[in-house]
């Protein structure tokens, strides 16, 4: 008997992957480098320093750029938190006429390109949501508030649904058997096996909200400037080394958080499995 050929230890699709990394964490790289760098210009490596994270430290506009940003987000994520999960679990647990129709519209914001979502919302405010209030809506935080909360609650139902898929639904009905009254069932019984999922959900949304710009650049009013728009605004004139120690710092941040998201998931699919 002829034994195979072993396999080589380094093959195309290791190449490949080396490769696809490489696109994708180089050019990090190379911001994270020149974040240290002593010369205001990219163009030459003069030396590392710390001064450039100094310095965006003690920007106040980009302190300010950041609270708001951080205020937009956390608003965001705890309207979309409630109204995510009543809306994955009315899905999931009843059947009424439209269900199919309302269940695709609720998730279309996942594949709706952004500058679309942009476009329609500030529309819908100048056309119909403005002049229907009379003038008592206007471009503002709450706007921008209200636009993150349509794509961040189609995040966190979809990631709870997912979780209500592998739930015994005869859960709830068990203890409405020993008395408990509907309410008592969604919050003893219900909710406790969808709150790692609703966690994991709110991380996931958060970062999106953090990280969006299109969106709230559309639906902001005069005086409120997230810091992806305050960013923008500098980068017109050249990416300057202390834009670079933030963007590190905003990397490593969105990465902490979504990895505590992925680590939450994964325990509650471990859980699952015992």
């Amino acid at each position: 008997m002829i034994n195979p050929k072993p396999k080589s230890p380094f093959s195309w699709q290791a190449a490949f992957s080396l490769l696809m990394f490489g696109f994708m964490y180089l050019p990090i790289a190379v911001l994270a480098f020149y974040s240290f760098n002593q010369s205001p210009y990219s163009a030459g490596w003069k030396g590392f320093t710390l001064k450039w994270y100094i310095k965006f430290f003690n920007d106040s506009r980009i302190l300010i750029a950041l609270a708001t940003s951080l205020q937009v987000a956390v608003l965001a994520v705890v309207i979309s938190a409630v109204i995510g999960t009543l809306m994955a679990v009315g899905l999931a647990r009843y059947r009424f006429p439209g269900r199919g129709i309302y269940q695709g519209v609720a998730y279309l914001p996942l594949i709706v390109p952004d500058i679309a979502m942009a476009v329609s919302t500030l529309v819908f405010l100048a056309a119909i949501a403005i002049p229907l209030t009379g003038g008592v809506i206007q471009l503002s935080l709450w706007t921008v508030v209200a636009a993150h909360v349509v794509f961040c609650l189609s995040y966190i139902a979809w990631v709870v649904s997912t979780r209500l898929t592998d739930l015994n639904p005869h859960l709830e009905e068990a203890a409405l058997d020993l008395g408990a009254t509907p309410t008592q069932a969604f919050v003893q019984v219900l909710l406790p096996e969808l709150a790692p999922a609703i966690l994991s959900g709110c991380l996931l949304a958060f970062v999106l909200s953090l990280d969006d710009f299109l969106i709230a650049s559309f639906t902001a009013g005069g005086g409120v400037t997230t810091l992806p728009m305050e960013i923008f605004s500098r980068i017109r004139t050249g990416v300057k080394p202390d834009i670079n120690a933030l963007s590190v710092v905003l990397i490593l941040a969105t990465g902490i958080v979504f990895s505590i998201s992925e680590q939450i998931r994964f325990r509650s699919e471990q859980k699952r499995t015992k």
